[in-house]
């Protein structure tokens, strides 16, 4: 038996097929278009979501055939908080997804926060206010797009994250459900209480007649149209992708730590039955939930990791492929320390300046191509360290010394040498990197009962490299001075 896991991210989509030990065994990927109409603003074609995503599933499905092995169960992980709303009619969506980075509601943020509403929202949804989540987004395409409020209100549309959008499609509009790790990126829903929040609906303006049903991690989300794949498939598997991550990385002890390098960062940190309220501007959030049961986590978001090489390939022309960064990079004269705070579409954690823009620090004549290029590799592992320190900070005990990573730039060896360098701690990549779809593959392959439980699963986890931090101390401490500087005076700007 396999599991096809679907993964459907910021800029593209792919399906990977595994066999019940979580071994891949075919795997399809496709790019699409990436949208933005104003500075500030990203959006994605939600047409475009979808079907990339049964062109990839069709295509691992199809490399796979050979094996003659049936699929059991699809999961799914997706892009968090970016937000979609459709007619349940027609279902057509009435705009473009609103993209998790967008950051056009910074200034009805603002106000909320001025009003003194933010204690209230993080009591209930463990988040901060902040555009990146969705309550915001939706606010703004019900009030912009013409007749959406009033549709809404008599339960005309319906609102999902990208996984409640492509399981509406997968289901031929049978199924309108998401998961508790989807849900607690919202803004609305109640953490602690296990429910959507009626004081959060209210205070955003988001009617619950558009609010999907809220399922377990590892649940029944309905079986797929049967023309898509020749036959219906269950879909029992479930998370956003930075929760696919952590149970991908086997986090299931409190105090373990992962570190996922896509388009954005993201470090979680699991606490088990506590959520825990950050002292430091982290975001409590769910890690996963089974049988309906919540594992909490403190997390820490970085807007753009894989970004600034996309910003290096796409903006500036300097390479030509995302590989060719390191090789550029290892050209960087050691004598210039340039200094990259690549705030495109704000900061994130622990700062949370959604109107900060990027900036360049250090810059000579002699600042080339290859300085740019070490500086963008390196303001990864300097934002990793701001997250890394408030976690410890929050978490008693300090949580795990060790920290695992996973996604594309955790591939780079010099890379992850430097994030244990600034870290001063051992960074743990494990032989399987692509552990997001892992995560999804496993929650559904549990489910179908053909996948091993938590403890088992754990004890499968492979190290293929540990880095240890070789900076002398005072180097590494002076390095982040400098980087908290060039942060504090982007922000200053």
């Amino acid at each position: 038996m396999t599991i096809l896991a679907i993964d459907q991210g910021t800029t593209s989509s792919r399906a990977i097929l595994f066999d019940d030990q979580l071994n891949a065994r075919a795997s399809a990927q496709q790019e699409f278009a990436q949208h933005f109409p104003q500075s500030g603003w990203v959006e994605h074609d939600a047409h475009d979501l979808w079907t990339s995503t049964a062109a990839v599933a069709r295509a691992a499905i199809e490399k796979g055939r050979s094996s003659g092995a049936a699929i059991a169960a699809i999961g799914i992980t997706n892009q968090r908080e970016t937000t979609v709303i459709w007619d349940r009619r027609s279902g057509e969506p009435i705009h473009r997804a609103i993209v998790w980075q967008d950051r056009r509601t910074a200034a009805l943020c603002q106000r909320l926060k001025d009003e003194g509403n933010e204690a209230a929202v993080t009591e209930a949804t463990g988040l901060l206010l902040d555009p990146y989540f969705s309550a915001t987004k939706i606010a703004w395409l019900l009030d912009n797009v013409e007749g959406a409020r009033a549709a809404a209100e008599r339960g005309e549309l319906a609102f999902g994250t990208v996984d409640s959008w492509l399981i509406w499609n997968l289901t031929g509009g049978r199924v309108h459900a998401t998961d508790a790790t989807n849900a607690a990126r919202t803004m609305l829903y109640d953490i602690r209480r296990g429910e959507w929040s009626q004081p959060m609906c209210a205070l955003f303006g988001v009617p619950a007649a558009i609010l999907p049903e809220v399922r377990d991690s590892a649940g029944d989300f309905g079986l797929t149209r049967p023309d898509l794949f020749g036959k219906e498939l269950p879909i029992l598997g479930v998370a956003g992708d930075q929760q696919a991550a952590t149970v991908g990385q086997a986090c299931f002890q409190p105090g373990m730590m992962k570190s996922t390098y896509g388009t954005g960062c993201f470090a979680l940190l699991n606490t088990g039955d506590r959520a825990v309220t950050s002292q430091n501007r982290l975001l409590t959030t769910i890690a996963y939930q089974l049988d309906g049961k919540p594992t909490y986590a403190l997390e820490g978001s970085i807007f753009i990791a894989g970004a600034v090489v996309q910003w290096l390939r796409d903006g500036l022309g300097l390479i030509r492929q995302a590989a060719d960064t390191q090789k550029l990079a290892q050209k960087a004269d050691p004598a210039q320390d340039v200094i990259m705070v690549p705030a495109f579409t704000g900061l994130g954690a622990p700062w949370w300046q959604p109107d900060a823009r990027g900036a360049i620090y250090g810059l000579t004549r002699n600042t080339g191509p290859a300085e740019l290029a070490l500086a963008a590799l390196e303001s990864v592992g300097f934002q990793t360290r701001d997250l890394w320190q408030a976690m410890h900070a929050d978490w008693p005990g300090g949580g795990d010394a060790v920290l695992r990573v996973d996604g594309g730039m955790s591939a780079s060896d010099p890379t992850m040498q430097f994030l244990a360098d600034i870290l001063g701690a051992p960074v743990d990549r494990p032989k399987a990197v692509e552990t997001t779809a892992k995560g999804a593959a496993w929650l559904a392959g549990m489910r179908a009962g053909i996948c091993p439980g938590a403890e088992e699963y754990a004890a499968s986890w492979a190290l293929d490299r540990r880095f240890e931090p070789k900076l002398p101390e005072a180097e590494r401490e002076a390095r982040y001075a400098r980087w908290t500087k060039a942060v504090q005076a982007t922000m200053s700007l």
